[in-house]
């Protein structure tokens, strides 16, 4: 499958959150977040489990304050987020992934050990994180994570000797100053007031303690205005009171960026396009910061989504469940979205769908070029999350473009783009290598016209779609195939359409070309018949009167040098025109008599209904009607009158033929279907007389009037032939006998 990276593997629309600290500075923030926030709102404290007690024994979950996070892994059960989610149970697989799980699952016992691997936390920095929360905790009893600004709280209790290094604990330093920074002054949860010199203050403490150590501790004078300067950014409210929750890492897209550290846990750390079996425990687990982070469902919903959409996308999308997924959890997005007021989630969806729709129109404005039987079950996610994000961004990005938007149908409308611009694509493609390989070709023997060709490839196009990418695009588009059908014909027609104005003349290859493009109309509109496209297929698409236009001209070319031929003769200076004309006129006979003759086998007969190459009426009218006024000129020859009665013969057997063709096969729906199958009781001939006066309305405008009667006469002649049948042909409810008539 051809992938594509748009750059994904750097881009998430959260980029320009925290844009001070690295991936990795963030992802131990949001595991100091997780932990704090798995801290029991009660009084009990904490229990700290050295590591070496951890390798003599495993904890005991009734001596922890965080049932969650030491609870046994029970992966025995299959998981419930992954059934939603239409994936895979990495068990179901076979392979090597089983494997991995369960060797990971062997050295993680708990889920809070589970989620530290795979976030790839070290054990010495889950202990130290543990270490201050049980001192926090201690300090604070019975205060509640959400009224504590974290960082602050850590900087206050963990000092140089709690880390291996002066660096490291420098490095941590500067990590929870630019959090605070981020959380408060970047993205702040309430817009900053340009009156308070909170914000400037920080700034100043901020940057002073980047550029030189800041001493922490609690008695510390420094570390005192420090947190007197965050709790009144921390604690504000929209009604200007003093909150008691802190707001320090709920702003938009801070939040966001955090919350996607903390579900990239959901990821086998060994096998990057596996989400663990355990899934359902760690997003439990990890559900617990939503009051931190102001995080609610639609929030996470829109964040996960985004999540598995970009683990397919970069890492090379190889992994369909994970689309799959995405899709299936774009459609809960798509009921939040016609809920949401908030502008913020707004913004974040835009950006979020707009990504997700351009890689899919990136993929499907081509798809004959990515897809093939072998992955042709990834192209429905595709199509799917092309549309659906589409889809919510015509229609529910805003109740006011929701009011201004005029009611549209976006799936098919997308559909319709799609499958037109990947036809013209590969038809371009299919042109392009017939005419390099002509001219690589030009100075060997090459039998078939280029045509010729191009009507086989455009054949085995027009099949190719019917039978690999029709069937999935139907669910959007009900009439995917004719619409297919419909874009090759226009691309060939296009080109047969140059190639016919060159003609001069009815050489092998012209005739090659003019066969081979009808046989490619047949088939189109046997694809089209079979997609039901009623209106499309009742009509020729158009090819075949382009060939019967060419020939008409061929003919009536050699009727005008007919024409001049018999001028010229006349007009020469000699007195034998008597002498020589009939020799003249038997010669000129002769060749219109084999023109005649090859119409009329063309022509078909009554026995057939139907004509595949069959010239029009026009080229009979003008050929009777040239005879006439040749008869004009030549009054005293008796051999004019043999092509004259050919011509009229010809037109008898064009005239029944085409009768038979309207009414036993173009209104056989209506004659043998409407008036014949079923019962006596539901026949009604109204329908026939309706589409049979509609057909004498189109021949009364079209035929000529020397021959409009004959056709005419001939079609009524054939339908009473057809509604005799009907009453005659016997059936369940047609029980005649002999002795009846």
């Amino acid at each position: 499958m051809m992938v594509f990276n748009f750059g994904m593997t750097s881009f998430s629309p959260f980029a320009e959150a925290a844009s001070n600290m690295s991936d990795s500075e963030l992802r131990e923030s949001a595991y100091e977040i997780l932990l704090g926030a798995c801290r029991s709102p009660g009084g009990r404290p904490l229990t700290y489990i050295s590591q070496s007690e951890r390798t003599e024994r495993p904890p005991a979950p009734s001596l922890s304050s965080a049932p969650s996070l030491q609870r046994s892994l029970t992966s025995t059960a299959a998981s419930k987020v992954k059934k939603a989610l239409g994936m895979k149970s990495v068990k179901k697989r076979g392979g090597g992934g089983d494997s991995v799980s369960q060797g990971r699952s062997k050295r993680a016992v708990t889920v809070g050990e589970l989620v530290r691997v795979q976030m790839r936390i070290s054990e010495q920095t889950d202990s130290r994180i543990r270490r201050a929360l049980l001192r926090i905790a201690a300090g604070q009893l019975g205060k509640r994570i959400e009224t504590m600004v974290l960082p602050l709280e850590l900087l206050h209790q963990l000092k140089s000797t709690d880390f291996p290094s002066q660096q490291e604990y420098e490095a941590w330093k500067r990590r929870n100053f630019k959090l605070l920074e981020a959380g408060l002054l970047l993205h702040p949860h309430l817009p900053l007031d340009n009156t308070n010199t909170a914000p400037q203050r920080l700034r100043q403490i901020i940057h002073g303690a980047l550029e030189r150590p800041l001493e922490a501790g609690k008695n510390n004078e420094s570390m005192q205005h420090l947190r007197s300067v965050v709790m009144s950014l921390a604690c504000r409210s929209f009604d200007g009171s003093v909150s008691e929750i802190c707001h320090w890492a709920d702003g938009f897209l801070l939040n966001l960026r955090i919350y996607q550290m903390l579900l990239e846990a959901c990821f086998d750390v060994n096998e990057e396009t596996s989400v663990i079996e355990e899934v359902d425990e760690v997003l439990e687990l990890i559900k617990k910061t939503w009051g931190i982070l102001g995080i609610n469902q639609m929030l996470h919903n829109l964040c996960f989504c985004w999540i598995l959409f970009h683990r397919y996308v970069s890492t090379g999308q190889v992994e369909s469940d994970l689309l799959f997924a995405a899709n299936n959890l774009l459609m809960e997005v798509e009921k939040d979205a016609k809920a949401a007021k908030n502008a913020d989630y707004s913004k974040i969806l835009s950006s979020i769908l707009s990504t997700i729709s351009d890689w899919a129109e990136q993929i499907l404005h081509a798809y004959h070029d990515t897809f093939h039987d072998d992955n042709i079950d990834s192209m429905q996610s595709v199509v799917s999350v092309g549309v659906l994000s589409a889809k919510i961004l015509v229609e529910d990005i805003s109740q006011e473009h929701r009011r201004k938007k005029k009611e549209v149908d976006v799936a098919r409308d997308r559909v319709d783009k799609y499958i037109r611009s990947s036809l013209r694509t590969a038809f371009a493609q299919k042109l392009k290598k017939l005419n390099s390989s002509k001219k690589s070709s030009k100075n060997q023997q090459n039998h078939l016209p280029l045509l010729s060709i191009l009507a086989q490839d455009v054949t085995d196009l027009a099949f190719d779609e019917k039978a690999i990418f029709s069937p999935i695009l139907k669910r959007w588009h009900p009439l995917s195939a004719g619409v297919a059908v419909a874009t090759l014909h226009s691309c060939y027609g296009k080109e047969l359409k140059q190639f016919i104005s060159g003609i001069t003349e009815l050489t092998p290859d012209v005739i090659q070309v003019l066969l081979a493009a009808d046989i490619l109309e047949k088939n189109l509109v046997q694809i089209a018949v079979e997609d039901s496209v009623d209106r499309i297929c009742n009509k020729r698409f158009g090819i075949h009167g382009q060939i019967k236009s060419v020939l008409l001209l061929l003919l009536l070319k050699f009727l005008r040098t007919v024409d001049e031929t018999l001028e010229a003769f006349f007009m020469l200076p000699v007195p034998t025109h008597t002498v020589l004309l009939p020799e003249l006129i038997s010669g000129l006979d002769g060749c219109l008599q084999h023109y005649i003759l090859k119409a009329k086998s063309g022509c078909g007969s009554r026995n057939y209904f139907y004509s595949d190459y069959a010239c029009s009426d026009e080229v009979y009218n003008r050929v009777q009607i040239w005879c006439i006024q040749k008869e004009r000129k030549v009054a005293n020859s008796t051999e004019e009158e043999i092509s004259a009665a050919a011509c009229l013969e010809g037109i008898q057997q064009l005239s029944e033929a085409a009768a038979y063709k309207i009414i036993f096969h173009d209104l056989s729906h209506v004659l043998w279907d409407g008036l014949y199958v079923g019962e006596v009781s539901s026949s009604r001939i109204e329908p026939f007389l309706q589409e049979l006066e509609h057909c004498l309305e189109i021949v009364s405008s079209t035929v000529h009037d020397r021959v409009r009667t004959r056709v005419i006469t001939d079609i009524m002649k054939a339908s009473f032939e057809g509604f005799l049948l009907v009453l005659l042909a016997g059936g369940p409810s047609r029980a005649f006998t002999q002795s009846r008539f």
